[in-house]
């Protein structure tokens, strides 16, 4: 399951690696290359709670290589042709597919890691290494052939829905005959909506860099494409070392502290981004990466928690609707680069940090975890 969520995840990031191509080889503005990120998210942000709904009452395991093949699909169609009304279509397809999966993914992911918080930082670190890998792939295929080669980037939906579709073999034989059980305790609304503002913080500022820290580097740096290329690959590795580390944090500290002290580190990294000169601008890119990535999986168990009788939507909103949420913030980030600089578009994301931190103080631990299911049919609401 970690490695098939790789393999969608790959097509969240291969959005964002694409807009300084769309910027250069299409002449696009940094305004209208960040629409594409927009259609991306805009349609996920809808779809994912949707289907977090239905995965509430239904089994949907044949969602994961369906959505799978979705998500590439949509990638690997956005560089054919070059008029800006097809290309949205293509990653608004890409979209809904990333936003059928994670709903029931995110279930099955916390059913089969018997609710370790160390087990769901694997699931969440194979969807960060997919972030990862997805500018070194944008980058050897669209560097090399332009973005009439996108096609080769529906490559990894191929072993994704391989994947997904062994995953749910697997998981099935394993879970077969197990009846279905809805976790004893009470859903928490009020401390889910101010979990899933946090949760929307952090995704503004992720999305704000992942769309604009390669421009941003290159022209600070003056290093060329390279050396923006490698920016985004220091932002999205960051997720090697602050998934596994925030669960491991979370299992001796809490999940709440840990979340909390992120949002002081993320607003310190953004800060360095501004202001630090020359290569230790990468160093802060890190630490940026780390802050960002470390509350990632905490975000979802806790918002699972929160809403033990409805962990489908819980898991929908916290993958989906907060984090694509982030991305509508990116046309008015491009917007004030266009007339400023791309320096100064990113000022703005020294603010979400803190009302994050702002939202989740005085929250209280869920008052108990619910238990996992093993398997279902059908959870009644």
């Amino acid at each position: 399951m970690s490695l098939g969520h790789a393999c969608v995840d790959v097509y969240q990031g291969a959005v964002a690696a694409l807009v300084p191509f769309f910027v250069s080889e299409r002449a696009w503005s940094y305004a209208a290359a960040s629409g594409v990120v927009l259609a991306a998210s805009l349609l996920s942000s809808v779809a994912q709670p949707l289907f977090g709904l239905l995965t509430d009452r239904w089994a949907m395991p044949w969602l994961l290589p369906l959505s799978a093949a979705a998500a590439g699909t949509g990638v690997a169609l956005s560089g054919v042709g070059g008029s800006y009304t097809p290309t949205l279509a293509a990653v608004a397809v890409s979209g809904v597919g990333v936003a059928a999966y994670h709903p029931e993914a995110a279930r099955a992911a916390r059913a089969v890691s018997g609710g370790s918080h160390t087990a769901m930082g694997w699931f969440a670190l194979g969807g960060n290494a997919g972030f990862a890998c997805a500018p070194l792939l944008v980058s050897g295929v669209v560097a090399s052939g332009g973005l009439g080669a996108s096609p080769l980037l529906g490559v990894p939906a191929l072993v994704g829905v391989v994947l997904c579709a062994a995953a749910v073999r697997s998981a099935g034989a394993r879970t077969a005959g197990t009846a279905s059980v809805v976790g004893p305790g009470r859903d928490d609304w009020p401390s889910f909506l101010r979990l899933s503002g946090a949760v929307v913080c952090r995704s503004i500022v992720f999305v704000g860099l992942s769309a604009f820290v390669a421009v941003y580097v290159r022209e600070r740096t003056g290093g060329g494409a390279a050396a923006g290329t490698a920016a985004l690959c220091v932002l999205y590795a960051g997720g090697a070392v602050g998934t596994p580390a925030g669960s491991r944090l979370a299992e001796r500290y809490g999940r709440l502290p840990v979340v909390r002290g992120s949002y002081g580190v993320t607003l310190l990294a953004v800060a360095g981004v501004l202001l630090v000169p020359g290569p230790a601008l990468y160093g802060c890119v890190a630490l940026a990466s780390a802050g960002l990535y470390v509350p990632f999986s905490l975000h979802v168990t806790l918002g699972q928690d929160c809403l033990p009788r409805h962990m489908g939507t819980a898991s929908g909103v916290t993958l989906g609707l907060t984090v694509s949420v982030g991305g509508m913030a990116a046309p008015a980030l491009g917007a004030l680069a266009d007339a400023t600089s791309p320096r100064t578009g990113l000022v703005p994301l020294l603010v979400p940090p803190v009302v994050a931190w702002l939202l989740l103080r005085g929250l209280d631990e869920p008052a108990g975890a619910a238990p996992v299911p093993a398997g279902r049919d059908r959870v009644s609401p």
